[in-house]
């Protein structure tokens, strides 16, 4: 399961509407692939689809779809959202990293 905190919900809700998205009948994407400077980075996208190898989950009220080969990657993921000093942008807390790098965007296992 991929666990969403109430500043992510707040800021995926304005983005999906920004973007011509329903919170309440969309997904947010979450994934990982292949690059960054640890190996392996973060994806977060919107979507109305699922695909076959999805896993589906909902946290907080944001419903989420994760293919099955990142899922591997993610389980017990937390989304926060971060819009302090030092930048703005969503931020994955994963407990499956053992190594990230500087800007936080990618990880290795």
């Amino acid at each position: 399961m991929i666990q969403v905190s109430e500043t992510a919900k707040k800021r995926v809700i304005l983005l999906m509407e920004d973007e011509g998205f329903d919170a309440t009948k969309d997904y947010v994407r979450v994934g990982v692939k292949s690059g960054g400077c640890s190996g392996l980075s973060y994806e977060l996208k919107f979507d109305d689809k699922i695909g076959e190898t999805d896993k589906v989950f909902e946290d907080n009220n944001v419903r989420i779809i994760v293919e099955k080969k990142s899922f591997l990657y993610l389980a017990g993921t937390v989304l926060e959202y971060s819009g302090g000093l030092n930048g703005k942008g969503f931020v994955f807390n994963n407990p499956n990293a053992q190594r990230t790098c500087g800007c936080g965007e990618s990880f290795s296992l």
